[in-house]
């Protein structure tokens, strides 16, 4: 018995906006669509064929949701949609769209309209004629109702070289570039709400991100680091990938603890960061650093504080949430999926060394001299000596997703 096959068409984002390069990162997508499929094991091929993109995978119920988690992760498309393949007659359009109607029906939907795209202009009817033809069927078949400004249910169809595709629901997806299309950065990963935000949305721009983890053991947890780790395995997905760079920093905390003035600690704190971030960048390759910095919302964030710890890296900083409010950014922690893993209740480094009353308009130049002073140079280099690297795929976050 022949088994069954199972087809999705994608529908591309903002890359068809891309004129003559456009063929770049539709070779990307491509690419990113086979390997984020290869790297769960799933038995789903891409095609692509006349600026569509489609998946086809064997029917079964495993290998479709697969398939449904691997294209929710994928940037750079708009949507995806399982859609029922026909021959271009007719009957067969009609056959599927009554097929679809009858969802409607038993879904108790009761107004509907017809979306036909007609890229093969040798077929006979053209589009109007096609949706005016499809929906009168409908009508005869169930007691539902056309309603072509709020339906609904939409029966989509669109008739292709090859091909006729039917489909009624569709489910969105990330929008943005191809990961790779543009340069790598360094995220400077917390366990906080923002970072992991910050990642994703620099991802849907194209960018390919490592990360950067501080951790001060004992005084940060073994369970805060897992909580990290975690959130990369989230992000790793839409990535394609995400390799974790683990600095020891409970020498470096100390040193600032015991020779910074406490108002200045968590500043101290943050310039250290950004100097081994930028050691680590240079290593990697890497064209940015990446942070999850909102104006305004904590003391380090202030426009006066943000431009000292710019000042210790050599690369561009690069901060999307910054004009955001803290609930626009926990609404995209949901959506992606990081929200209930940030809010887990173990603290990391920064929180924990946090001064009562820091100070929230430092100079760039009284905050490089007690910089100096705490004499950090050596320490900062052994931390980066010592990282632990941890490699994570888009499997670990498909594990994470379903366990």
């Amino acid at each position: 018995m022949e088994e069954s096959v199972t087809t999705y068409l994608i529908k591309l984002g903002e890359l068809t906006l891309k004129g003559g390069n456009r063929k770049t990162f539709e070779k990307q997508l491509f690419f990113n669509a086979k390997k984020i499929l290869r790297e769960i094991d799933c038995r789903g091929q891409v095609i692509s064929d006349y600026g569509r993109f489609f998946v086809e995978c064997p029917g079964d119920p495993a290998e479709e949701k697969k398939v449904e988690w691997a294209l929710d992760k994928l940037i750079g498309i708009t949507g995806f949609a399982k859609a029922a393949v026909t021959e271009k007659q007719t009957d067969s359009i009609k056959k599927a769209v009554l097929e679809q109607a009858g969802k409607f029906h038993n879904f108790g939907i009761k107004t509907f309209k017809i979306e036909t795209r007609r890229s093969d202009k040798k077929f006979p009817l053209n589009s109007y004629e096609i949706s005016g033809e499809m929906g009168e069927a409908v009508l005869k078949e169930f007691p539902l109702k056309v309603d072509v400004k709020k339906p609904e249910g939409i029966i989509n169809i669109e008739i292709r070289e090859e091909k006729a595709f039917v489909y009624s629901h569709e489910s969105r997806s990330n929008r943005g570039l191809p990961v790779g299309t543009a340069s790598k950065g360094l995220l400077l990963l917390s366990g906080g709400i923002d970072s992991p935000v910050a990642g994703y949305r620099m991802l849907t721009r194209g960018m390919k991100l490592d990360g950067i983890y501080f951790h001060s053991y004992p005084y940060t947890s073994d369970e805060a680091k897992q909580k990290v780790i975690d959130l990369a395995a989230i992000l790793a997905p839409y990535g394609l990938g995400f390799n974790l760079n683990i600095i020891p920093f409970t020498q470096v905390q100390m040193m600032i603890k015991k020779s910074a003035p406490e108002a200045y600690s968590t500043l101290m704190l943050r310039m250290a960061m950004m100097k081994t971030a930028n050691l680590l960048a240079g290593f990697l390759g890497a064209s940015a650093l990446v942070t999850g910095e909102s104006l305004g919302q904590v003391a380090s964030q202030t426009i006066e504080n943000m431009t000292v710890t710019e000042s210790c890296a050599e690369f561009p900083v690069l901060r999307p949430l910054i004009g955001l409010d803290k609930q626009e950014i926990i609404n995209t922690a949901c959506k992606i999926g990081t929200y209930e893993t940030s809010i887990l209740p173990y603290e990391d480094c920064c929180v924990l060394f946090s001064p009562k009353h820091p100070v929230l308009k430092a100079s760039k130049e009284e905050a490089h001299k007690i910089f100096e002073n705490i004499g950090l140079g050596q320490e900062l280099e052994k931390a980066f000596d010592e990282r632990e690297i941890i490699r994570l795929t888009p499997k670990d976050g498909f594990n994470i997703s379903f366990s």
